[in-house]
């Protein structure tokens, strides 16, 4: 996103882009007062001031007509574009039909929620609102304030983040874990209890430097030492890796619900402590009664809702909070 020069800006009457494009449209100082509603000497005093600061003539009278000059002409197409888009600015909000709507919302997603709500959520929106884009951002809890604050996503979804200050949001839900793996590459006999887990060789979530991951930090705590054998930012790589070696994947429930069978894997259950947090969908405050947006974050609500249709907990569902 470009920096604007607000202090240049602010000495700027932007009101004379305005006249500007009036003087264009009409040719005359006459028809560009009566358009704007404002009396001739406003309308010639916003000509000499345009004239001033922008230090041409802009406009030469021939004949009946004030014709523009080659610096008027060059300014004429940007103006008109940077007033249209001030225009849209000014609407957004206002009214939204998701059915005509042509837009692109920009939506920050952790790895769970890029491969539990994106499809759903591109499938829902294909029956209601098919001119509608989706922009997808990797979000992750160090993130989530920055690219918000920036308006470079719309609204984040899937991070452990309580919003606080000018942030909004709700809890969707808690975590909630699983182990995938093909019993016969891990020699398993019988089921997979706490024992055969923590004898096992370990696929891990992890997006630092430390091959352990948030599942081998938070048993380490417990006085259990995670055998990894390999870690990914991801989670289908987890899975594409146990479906091969022989490696116990521990997951998001909701991925293993929806992938594991894929991956001809089994789905087995962990010790208590997986290390995966709650995830919450956060927005800007001041987008908070943004209509187009509102409808996106109950989409999101609804898609999710669907999702955990095959199974799970959504108790916290729909509660707002913000911690000022």
């Amino acid at each position: 996103m470009k920096n604007i020069d607000h202090f240049n800006l602010r000495s700027f009457d932007l009101n004379l882009l305005v006249a500007f494009d009036a003087l264009i449209s009409e040719g005359s100082v006459t028809r560009a007062a009566e358009k704007l509603r404002i009396g001739q000497p406003a309308m010639s005093h916003s000509l000499a001031t345009l004239r001033l600061l922008l230090g041409d003539d802009l406009f030469v009278r021939m004949g009946q007509k004030m014709q523009p000059t080659a610096r008027a002409q060059s300014l004429a197409g940007p103006i008109r574009e940077a007033l249209h888009q001030a225009q849209a600015a000014l609407k957004v909000g206002l009214h939204f039909d998701p059915s005509t709507e042509k837009r692109v919302f920009r939506i920050g997603v952790s790895d769970e929620m890029a491969q539990v709500l994106l499809p759903a959520l591109m499938a829902d929106l294909a029956q209601k609102a098919p001119h509608i884009g989706i922009l997808t951002r990797d979000l992750s809890l160090a993130t989530v304030e920055q690219l918000l604050s920036r308006s470079e996503i719309d609204v984040a979804v899937g991070v452990p983040y309580v919003p606080q200050g000018a942030f909004m949001g709700e809890r969707l839900f808690e975590a909630e874990a699983c182990c995938c793996f093909r019993s016969d590459l891990i020699g398993l006999k019988g089921a997979l209890d706490d024992a055969a887990y923590f004898a096992g060789r370990h696929a891990v979530f992890s997006q630092v430097g430390d091959i352990s991951g948030c599942v081998g930090e938070i048993y380490r705590a417990t006085g259990h030492v995670l055998d990894v054998g390999f870690a990914a930012p991801a989670f289908l790589p987890l899975l594409a890796v146990a479906a091969q070696a022989p490696l116990i994947a521990t997951v998001p429930a909701r991925i293993a619900r929806l992938y594991a069978a894929k991956f001809g894997l089994t789905v087995g259950p962990v010790p208590a402590r997986s290390g995966f947090s709650s995830s919450h969908m956060v927005w800007a405050s001041h987008t908070e009664h943004d209509v187009a947006l509102s409808w996106l974050r109950a989409c999101i609500r609804a898609c999710l809702k669907d999702v955990e249709g095959a199974g799970g907990d959504m108790s916290d569902e729909g509660k707002h909070f913000r911690v000022d």
